[in-house]
C-alpha cells in the first residue's frame, strides 16, 4: 500500500520539478545531445497520463491486486530518484566550482600589491567570465552530464509503459462504484485524552478507583496488589488510567509511577523509567548495571506506598511470555509498603495471568468493552464540533449525519475520535460530511480502513510526512516537533513557498496531523497512538524498514525502502544494508562504538551515497566520525548523539547541501574550541540550523556566509576580521540572535553594519557586553583616547544603531553601560510586539522606556539597574492609562534608587495596574515606598530586602488567589496581615518568613474565634525565628507537611510554648529541617512525638548539645519517630537520643562540615549497632575528612555509597558485600582513583565485588 499512497507526491510536483530542472540544464548546454530534448518532450506528454493512472489506482485501491502496476510504480520511483540524484550532484558541482573561483580570486587579490591591483582592475573583472567559460566547456564533457542523459532516457523508457495501464482508468471507476468497504473489520482504538471529559468510561473509572480505595482498607497478604485492564486495541485502556492517575484517590500513595512498556520490552528501560518518575537525584542510565538499577529502585520505594501504572504491555503468545524478565522488573517492588498497587493495560488475558503469577497474587481483571452508541456519538460530536460555540439549529442535519456514521463504528472510541477530527476539518460543510458517510471505505470492517479514510484526505507532501512519522519511529516515540520538521525539509517533503519559510510550512503540516488526531500532544511531547502507528506502518512497509538486531523480520525488508532504521547496529551492518541503494534516510543506533563499527560506518558511507538524512546514536566511545562521510554529497541533515567526540570530520565542510547539523552533547576534554569544526565550515552556505555545545558557533570565521541560518543563540564578537558584527549584515533569515562582547564594536557606524532592522523574521534578540568591559575595570587615566563619559556614550551610540525589526517579541540586554534608553526603545511602534523583556546589570541606565504601554508584554525582568527611580515615567503628556495590561511576570532586583511605581504626575486608573500579573518578585529595593494594590490574579509574591514596616494586602479580590508568599531580609518590617486576611487567603500553601527581626505580629491581636474558625492550610513553612510559630494564624495550623527553620545565629533553644505547637502538627509533619543555626543548643522536646516525620535535617548547628532540652541521654519507650532519611553535618548528633536508637533509617547523609577530619569512636560504635535498615549512605562536602568509619563493613543492607567533594580522602575502609553502587563526584584525591582503579590499582581488589563503580571526571 505504501507505494501507491506516496506515489501521488513523486509523480506530481516532484516529477514536474525534475522535468523542468532537466530542461533548464539542457538550455545551458547549447548544441549538446539533442536526444535528451526528445525524451523530455516525451516525459511531458506522459506525465499527466501517469498522474491519472496513479490517482485512479489509489482511489480504487487496486495496486495491491495488480503486482505489475505496483512494480511499475516502483520502477518509476527509482528512475525519478536517479535523475534527481544526478541533478543534485550537478548543483553540488556548480557550488564547488563557485567556491573554487572565489578562492582563486581571493588568493589573487592577496598576492598583488595595491598599486598593481588598481592597474589590473579590468583584467580582474574578466577572470570570472573566463573561468565560467572554461567551466562550461568542461561541463559539456563532464561524465555527470552523461549520466544525466542516461538517467533521463531510463526515466522516459519507464514512463512510456504507462500505456500498459491506461485501461485501469475505466476499471477503477467501475470498481469504485461496486466496492463498499466495511468500516470496521477489526476493532478501532481510542486515542489519548485531549479533554478533561471521560466520555463513556465514568463507570469504569469508578470501579477502578474503588479498587484503589480497598487497597488501604482491606487486609492483604502481599504488599502489592494487581489489577489488569484488558481489552481490544483502542478500547480506551490508556485513556481510562490517565484519568484515574489524576484522580484525588491517588494522593493517598507516597509515590506514583507511570511507565509505558509498549512492544519493545526491555527490563532495564522499564526500571529506568520508574526511577525517572521518582525524580531520583542521580539520573539513571540504560548503561547502568541491572543490579544497580534494581537496588536504586528498591531504595526509593522501600516502605513506601506506591501506585505503578504499566501501560500497554504488548500482547504475546503464551509460549513467548518470558516470566524471568518480569521477575527482574518487579523484584524491587516487593519492598514497598502494604497497600501498594499496580494497574496495567494489555490486549491479552494471558499477560494478566502471567504478571499475577510473578507477583504471587490472585488474578484481578477489568474488561473494557465497546462504547454504547449514544456514548460513541457524544465522543464523535465532541471532536466534530470542537471550537464551534453553541451550534445553531442548522447543524441538526450535521448531527443527523454524525448519528448515521456512529452506527458504523461499532462503539470504537478511536474510530469516533479519528472520524470526528476528520469531520471537524471539513468546515461544517454538509455535502462533505455526507461524502464521509457515503464513502466507499465505510463498508469494510477494519481499523486500517478508518485510518485510510483520515489519510486519503491529506495533501500529497503531507502523506509523505505522515509515512515517515509512523514508518521510521518506534511505538510510543516522543516526537520533537521542530526536529521532525527539519527531517521533512531535508528529505524534500517540503518545498519553498513565497511568503512562508519551509519551517512555517512544516509547522502547518504538523498541526494538520495533530488536528486529525494522527499525532497527539501528551504533556510536552507529541505521540502517535499505538494502533494508529501499528496500522499505518502496514501502508509503508515498502517505504520504511527497521533492522532490529538479529531478528528474522529484518530479513524481510523490501529493497525498495527509502528510509531505514537500524537498532543495535553491529559491525556487519554494512554488508546487510548495502543493497538498499535508494535509501534516503538512515538511523543508526549503537550500543557500543568500536573500531570495527567505525570501519563498517566507512563502508556505509561508500555504499549509500544517496542519503539525505543521517542520524547516529552512539552513547559511548564515539570519538571520531570517518572522513568518508564526505562521500555523502546529497546529505541535508546530520545528527550525532554521543559523548566525547573530539572533532567533526574535516570533510563535513565539503557537504555543500547540508542544512542541519546537530551535535549537542559532551565534547572530549582533548578537543579545542577552534579545532572542533573544520576551518572552512563557512562553505556550508545552505545551513539553516546548527546546534553545537558551548561556544563552538563563535569559532566559525566568516559566519556571515551562512546566510540561510535561522538561529544563532550567542555569537562572541572579536576585533578580528571574520568575527566582527558586520558578519550579520546579510543573515536576514535569523529569528533567534544573541550578540556577545559588544565592547568590540568600535563605533556607531560599525554597529549599523549589522542591519538588524531589515531582519523581518527576527523574534528573539539578546545584546551582551562582557563584564570586563565595565567602566569600573578600565583605567581611564592611562587612556589618551577614551574617558569615562566617552565610554558611556559609545555604549549608547552602539545600541542606538542596533535597532531591531518591529516583529521582535523577546528582548534581553545585559551589561549595557549607557545612561539612557536607546532611541528606538522610547518609541512604542518599534517594540510594540514585545512579549518578554529582560534588562540585567545596566547600572547607569536612569529612565526606563514606557513599558507599561506595551499591549503584548507578558514578562518583565529587571536586575541591577542602580539609578532607576520609577518603573514608569511620564511620556507624551499621558497622565493616566491602563498600565501593563497583559503582564504576567514581574521581577525587580537591585533597584537601589527605586522610589515609586510611577513618576509624580503619572498614575494608572484604579484597578488597572498589572491586571493580569501572576508572579511578582521585589528584591533589594530599599527606597520603594509600598506595594501597589495587589493584582487580582497574583499567585506568587516574593519580597526581599525592602525598607517597609508592614505589608499591606490592598486587594479588591475575594478571595485573594495568592498561593506562595515569601518575605525575606526585611529588617524593618513589624507586621504581616495574615490573620486579618485569613478568610481571603484560602489558597495560600507556601509561606516563607526569614530574617525579619522586628516582626512582632501576623495581624491584629484578636481571639481565634473572630476568624470564624478559618485556618491557614499551609503545606510548606520556612522561618528563621521560631517565635513566629506562636503568632496567629500559625499557632492554630494543623495541616503542615514541611517545616524549615534556618539562618538564625541567635537562636539558642525553642520556647516552651513551641513544644505544644509541634504536638499540634505531629500527625501531618513529614519533613523537618534545622539548618545554619550556629548558636542552637537543643531541639524541641516534642521531636520524638512527630509520628509522621520521614525526613530530618540538622545542618550547620555546631553548638548543638542535645536533641531534647530536658531529656536524659537514655532513650524512652515512647519514641514514635520513624525516620527514613537523615541529613546531618556533625556525626556526634548520631549519639543523641532519639537518633541514637532509631532503627528505621534508610538514607543517611553527612554533609557540609569543613572541620571533620575523622569519625569519633562513639560514632563508629553507632554504625556497629543494628543498622539493618540503612540502604544508602552519602558523604558530601567534607573538605578535611581523611577517613570514613571503619565500621561501614557491618552495614549488611547498604546498597549505595556516594562520596562527593571529599578531597582529602585517600583510601576506603572495607566495604560490605551488599554494596551495589559506589560513586565519586566532584573533587576527590587523585591517589584515591589510582589506588582503586580496575586495571592494576593496588586496592582495586577490595571493591571488585561492587558491580557499579563510577569516578566523576
Amino acid at each position: 500500500m505504501g507505494a501507491i499512497e506516496v506515489a501521488g507526491w513523486f509523480v506530481g510536483p516532484f516529477m514536474s520539478k525534475i522535468i523542468e530542472a532537466c530542461s533548464d540544464y539542457l538550455k545551458e548546454q547549447v548544441g549538446w545531445q539533442t536526444g535528451m530534448k526528445k525524451e523530455l518532450e516525451s516525459l511531458r506528454l506522459n506525465h499527466p497520463r501517469i498522474q491519472a493512472v496513479v490517482f485512479a489506482a489509489k482511489q480504487a485501491q487496486i495496486s495491491d491486486q495488480n503486482p505489475a502496476l505496483n512494480e511499475w510504480i516502483w520502477q518509476l520511483r527509482d528512475a525519478l530518484d536517479e535523475v534527481n540524484d544526478v541533478l543534485d550532484e550537478l548543483d553540488y558541482m556548480k557550488h564547488k566550482e563557485q567556491l573554487t573561483k572565489n578562492m582563486e580570486e581571493t588568493k589573487l587579490i592577496k598576492n598583488k600589491k595595491l598599486r598593481k591591483l588598481r592597474s589590473m582592475k579590468k583584467r580582474l573583472f574578466k577572470i570570472p567570465r573566463k573561468i565560467l567559460k572554461i567551466g562550461e566547456r568542461a561541463l559539456k564533457r563532464d561524465p555527470i552530464l552523461k549520466r544525466l542523459e542516461e538517467a533521463v532516457q531510463k526515466l522516459d523508457k519507464v514512463s512510456a509503459n504507462v500505456t500498459t495501464f491506461l485501461h485501469l482508468l475505466d476499471k477503477a471507476k467501475k470498481q469504485q462504484k461496486e466496492k463498499e468497504v466495511d468500516f470496521y473489520k477489526t476493532r478501532e482504538t481510542g486515542s489519548l485524552p485531549t479533554t478533561n471529559d471521560l466520555i463513556g468510561r465514568g463507570e469504569a473509572k469508578e470501579d477502578v478507583t474503588q479498587w484503589l480505595k480497598k487497597l488501604s482498607n482491606e487486609h492483604r497478604d502481599r504488599n502489592i496488589s494487581l489489577l489488569s485492564i484488558v481489552g481490544h486495541g483502542g478500547m480506551g485502556k490508556t485513556t481510562l488510567l490517565q484519568h484515574v492517575y489524576k484522580d484525588e484517590i491517588t494522593k493517598e500513595f507516597d509515590l506514583k509511577m507511570w511507565v509505558c512498556v509498549s512492544n519493545n520490552f526491555d527490563v532495564k528501560k522499564v526500571i529506568v523509567d520508574m526511577l525517572e518518575c521518582l525524580e531520583v537525584k542521580k539520573r539513571p542510565r540504560l548503561d547502568d548495571t541491572l543490579n544497580a538499577l534494581q537496588n536504586s529502585l528498591m531504595t526509593e520505594i522501600m516502605s513506601k506506598k506506591f501506585l505503578l501504572i504499566l501501560d500497554d504491555i504488548w500482547e504475546e503468545e503464551e509460549e513467548n511470555l518470558d516470566i524471568s524478565k518480569w521477575e527482574k522488573v518487579l523484584a524491587p517492588l516487593a519492598y514497598g509498603k502494604i497497600g501498594s498497587g499496580i494497574l496495567l493495560t494489555t490486549r491479552m488475558d494471558s499477560v494478566a495471568t502471567m504478571l499475577a503469577k510473578v507477583i504471587k497474587t490472585k488474578k484481578e481483571t477489568f474488561k473494557l468493552e465497546s462504547l454504547k452508541e449514544d456514548e460513541c456519538l457524544q465522543l464523535l460530536n465532541s471532536h466534530a464540533f470542537a471550537g464551534v460555540e453553541n451550534p445553531p439549529d442548522d447543524h441538526k442535519k450535521l448531527k443527523s449525519i454524525a448519528g448515521e456514521i456512529v452506527k458504523k463504528l461499532s462503539g470504537s472510541p478511536l474510530a469516533a475520535k479519528v472520524i470526528g477530527g476528520l469531520l471537524n476539518s471539513l468546515d461544517l460543510d454538509e455535502r462533505r460530511w455526507r461524502t464521509v458517510l457515503e464513502s466507499n471505505l465505510l463498508g469494510e470492517n477494519s481499523v486500517d480502513s478508518i485510518l485510510r479514510l483520515s489519510y486519503i484526505v491529506l495533501s500529497n507532501p503531507l502523506k509523505s510526512c505522515f509515512a515517515f512519522c509512523c514508518g521510521m519511529f518506534v511505538q510510543d516515540h516522543a516526537y520533537d516537533k521542530d526536529d521532525l520538521i527539519r527531517m521533512w525539509i531535508a528529505l524534500g517533503f517540503i518545498q519553498p513557498s513565497r511568503g512562508m519559510t519551509m519551517e512555517d510550512i512544516g509547522e502547518s503540516y504538523f498541526d494538520v496531523l495533530v488536528k486529525k488526531t494522527l499525532l497527539e500532544k501528551v504533556g510536552d511531547d507529541y505521540k502517535m497512538h499505538d494502533l494508529i502507528h501499528e496500522s499505518a506502518s502496514k501502508f509503508f512497509a515498502h517505504e520504511c524498514g527497521k533492522f532490529v538486531g538479529d531478528e528474522e523480520s529484518s530479513l524481510e525488508i523490501s529493497e525498495t525502502v527509502r528510509h531505514l532504521y537500524v537498532l543495535n547496529a553491529k559491525s556487519d551492518i554494512s554488508r546487510k544494508i548495502e543493497k538498499f541503494k535508494h535509501v534516503r534516510s538512515l538511523f543508526l543506533f549503537y550500543d557500543d562504538f568500536n573500531q570495527d563499527n567505525c570501519s563498517a560506518l566507512t563502508e556505509i558511507f561508500k555504499a549509500l551515497r544517496s542519503l539525505r538524512l543521517l542520524y547516529i546514536w552512539a552513547p559511548r566511545d564515539l570519538k571520531l566520525i570517518p572522513e568518508e562521510i564526505g562521500n555523502l554529497i546529497h546529505l541535508r541533515y546530520l545528527r550525532i548523539e554521543g559523548y566525547n567526540l573530539t572533532m567533526l570530520p574535516r570533510s563535513v565542510s565539503n557537504l555543500y547541501h547540508l542544512q542541519y547539523i546537530i551535535y549537542d552533547e559532551w565534547v572530549s576534554s582533548k578537543s579545542k574550541v577552534d579545532d572542533f569544526l573544520p576551518s572552512d565550515f563557512n562553505n556550508l552556505s545552505k545551513l539553516r540550523h546548527v546546534k553545537l555545545p558551548e561556544k563552538y558557533i563563535s569559532s566559525i570565521c566568516g559566519i556571515g556566509k551562512l546566510k540561510s541560518l535561522l538561529e544563532m543563540n550567542m555569537f562572541d564578537l572579536r576585533d578580528v576580521s571574520g568575527y566582527k558584527i558586520g558578519e550579520l549584515e546579510n543573515m536576514n533569515d535569523l529569528y533567534i540572535l544573541g550578540i556577545n562582547c559588544l565592547e568590540n564594536v568600535k563605533d556607531a557606524e560599525e554597529a549599523f553594519c549589522a542591519k538588524l532592522f531589515v531582519k523581518k523574521r527576527l523574534t528573539n534578540l539578546t545584546f551582551c557586553w562582557s563584564n570586563t568591559c565595565s567602566a569600573d575595570n578600565i583605567d581611564f587615566d592611562d587612556s589618551d583616547d577614551l574617558d569615562e563619559n566617552d565610554f558611556d556614550v559609545l555604549h549608547e551610540n552602539v545600541l542606538d544603531n542596533l535597532r531591531p525589526p518591529e516583529c521582535l517579541m523577546n528582548l534581553s540586554i545585559n551589561n549595557y553601560r549607557g545612561a539612557r534608553s536607546p532611541i528606538w526603545m522610547n518609541k512604542i511602534n518599534p517594540i510594540s510586539k514585545l512579549e518578554k523583556i529582560e534588562l540585567s546589570d545596566c547600572r547607569q541606565w536612569e529612565t526606563l522606556p514606557p513599558f507599561g504601554k506595551l499591549c503584548f508584554l507578558k514578562s518583565l525582568k529587571l536586575f541591577g539597574m542602580l539609578k532607576v527611580k520609577w518603573l514608569e515615567s511620564k511620556f507624551n503628556g499621558n497622565d493616566k492609562y491602563d498600565a501593563f495590561p497583559l503582564l504576567e511576570v514581574l521581577h525587580i532586583s537591585g533597584f537601589e534608587a527605586l522610589e515609586d511605581w510611577f513618576e509624580a504626575g503619572v498614575a494608572a486608573e484604579d484597578g488597572c495596574l498589572f491586571p493580569s500579573l501572576i508572579e511578582l518578585r521585589l528584591h533589594k529595593c530599599p527606597k520603594l515606598k509600598e506595594l501597589p494594590s495587589l493584582p487580582p490574579k497574583l499567585k506568587k509574591l516574593q519580597i526581599r530586602s525592602t525598607g517597609w514596616k508592614t505589608l499591606k494586602f490592598c486587594s479588591n479580590s475575594n478571595p485573594i488567589p495568592l498561593e506562595k508568599l515569601e518575605v525575606l531580609h526585611c529588617r524593618n518590617i513589624t507586621s504581616l496581615p495574615l490573620a486579618d486576611e485569613i478568610a481571603r487567603l484560602a489558597a495560600l500553601r507556601y509561606l516563607t518568613i526569614g530574617d525579619c527581626p522586628n516582626l512582632s505580629t501576623l495581624g491584629s491581636h484578636r481571639e481565634v474565634g473572630t476568624t470564624n474558625n478559618c485556618h491557614l492550610i499551609l503545606n510548606f513553612l520556612c522561618i528563621s525565628d521560631p517565635s513566629v510559630l506562636l503568632m496567629e494564624p500559625l499557632t492554630s495550623i494543623a495541616s503542615l507537611k514541611e517545616l524549615s527553620i534556618w539562618w538564625n545565629d541567635k537562636l539558642v533553644s525553642f520556647p516552651n510554648e513551641a513544644e505544644q505547637w509541634f504536638l499540634n502538627v505531629s500527625s501531618s509533619l513529614c519533613e523537618l529541617h534545622f539548618m545554619y543555626l550556629k548558636s542552637l543548643e537543643s531541639l524541641p522536646c516534642s521531636l520524638e512525638s512527630l509520628s509522621s516525620l520521614q525526613k530530618l535535617s540538622i545542618i550547620q548547628c555546631s553548638n548543638l548539645i542535645s536533641l531534647a532540652r530536658y531529656r536524659e541521654v537514655e532513650t524512652t519507650n515512647n519514641c514514635q519517630l520513624m525516620l527514613n532519611t537523615l541529613k546531618i553535618s556533625d556525626p556526634s548528633v548520631l549519639l543523641m537520643e532519639p537518633l541514637r536508637s532509631i532503627a528505621s533509617l534508610k538514607t543517611l547523609s553527612i554533609w557540609g562540615n569543613d572541620k571533620l577530619v575523622s569519625f569519633p569512636n562513639e560514632a563508629e560504635q553507632w554504625f556497629l549497632e543494628d543498622r539493618s535498615s540503612l540502604c544508602e549512605l552519602h558523604f558530601m562536602y567534607l573538605k578535611s575528612l581523611e577517613s570514613l568509619p571503619s565500621s561501614l563493613e557491618s552495614l549488611s543492607s547498604l546498597h549505595k555509597l556516594y562520596i562527593e567533594d571529599v578531597p582529602m580522602l585517600r583510601e576506603l575502609p572495607n566495604l560490605p558485600p551488599s554494596l551495589k553502587q559506589l560513586r565519586f563526584f566532584g573533587e576527590y584525591h587523585p591517589e584515591l582513583k589510582e589506588r582503586y582503579r580496575e586495571d592494576g590499582g593496588s586496592d582495586g581488589h577490595k571493591i571488585a565485588h561492587i558491580p557499579d563503580i563510577y569516578f566523576d571526571k
